[in-house]
């Protein structure tokens, strides 16, 4: 079986919550997808280890997620009703594009100042 994977442009990047006694980490990230006469919007979550990750993702990035479905049920007690529940955990990500804000690097924004070699103090 083949790895699921979304893809979509970063809306969203949520910071990392830590829940319980044993510190369970977890980070959302919301993809935005553009289907022609509406706009999707998909919660992905990072988990653990993999919150750090999204230390490399900017808003505005184009990247591709592989993903798990989990799936849970819930019910406060036995008379109330059932509760069906689905989270959409990522397992990595890779950048596809990125914003238009975000290309280039450092360099090129000192050269674009017009800031030449021959000018630094140093």
């Amino acid at each position: 079986m083949s790895d699921a994977k979304v893809r979509g442009v970063v809306h969203l990047i949520e910071e990392t919550k830590t829940y319980g006694q044993k510190g369970f980490r977890k980070r959302m990230v919301v993809l935005e997808q553009d289907k022609g006469s509406f706009t999707n919007y998909v919660p992905v979550e990072f988990t653990r280890d993999a919150c750090d990750s999204v230390d490399e993702m900017k808003k505005g990035d184009e990247v591709e997620v592989t993903y798990r479905l989990n799936g849970r049920r819930w019910q406060k007690d036995a008379n109330s009703e059932v509760k069906f529940f689905v989270n959409v955990e990522a397992m990595s990500f890779e950048v596809v594009g990125g914003s238009p804000s975000s290309s280039g690097s450092a360099n090129d924004a000192f050269a674009e100042a017009g800031g030449e070699e021959d000018d630094a103090p140093f």
